[in-house]
């Protein structure tokens, strides 16, 4: 399928999501401004009780339960803190980034292959899956957890080039983190950053990929 531009020297012919940040919201702030009243005392829990670190080990594949038991055990006195990380995961994420996922379902009704790449535990992905329809309309995603490899790793993009069997010169790939364009850049991809539905539209669009609203 064809969604070349005028004047573009070549067609793109698959979009690469990210999920997390780009089609839906994620922030453990909308949990924990909940939990900890005071703002100061909430960034200190997130800097270093559960940290982006600590998190990343679950986006590498391991468990919710061996995580937060190892978190327990070093932070006791949060307990309660650390254990609503996986029994109130939900409400770090209130919902879908809209603009976004009618963006991916244009390209879906398109034609267009979509794919994504996402660093995710094996289990919050499971629900995610549950609680938004739109994660079936990827014929394929590649994640970190079961792979055991998370972006910026240039492995997994490895992973995800040999499975979906796409050229990366021929395809866009979007993720919020500039790492993350970074690696993907490095490989070929026409890679983006995402700012926002509207900025993404147009920036298909200037590679020739129409998304009608």
């Amino acid at each position: 399928m064809s969604h070349e531009a005028p004047g573009a020297t070549s067609a793109i012919d698959a979009v690469v999501f990210d999920i997390g940040g780009v089609l839906i919201d994620y922030d453990p702030r909308y949990l924990y401004s909940r939990l900890i009243d005071d703002r100061d005392e909430m960034e200190h829990f997130l800097a270093e009780v559960c940290t982006a670190e600590w998190n990343h080990q679950q986006d590498l594949g391991r468990s919710f339960a061996d995580g937060i038991a190892e978190r327990i055990a070093l932070f006791p006195d949060k307990a309660d803190l650390i254990r609503a990380w996986d029994s109130r995961w939900q409400e770090m994420v209130p919902g879908p980034i809209e603009g976004t996922v009618a963006i991916l379902e244009a390209l879906k009704a398109s034609g267009m292959p979509i794919f994504a790449i996402t660093n995710f535990s094996r289990e919050k992905f499971a629900e995610a899956q549950e609680r938004f329809a739109f994660l079936t309309h990827f014929r394929d995603v590649v994640v970190s957890a079961h792979e055991h490899l998370a972006k910026p790793d240039p492995a997994i993009y490895h992973v995800a080039l040999e499975r979906f069997g796409i050229d990366p010169a021929r395809a866009v790939f979007i993720d919020d983190m500039p790492a993350n364009v970074e690696t993907a850049k490095t490989l070929g991809f026409n890679a983006l950053r995402f700012t926002g539905p509207q900025a993404f539209r147009n920036d298909l669009a200037a590679l020739g990929v129409p998304t009608p609203a």
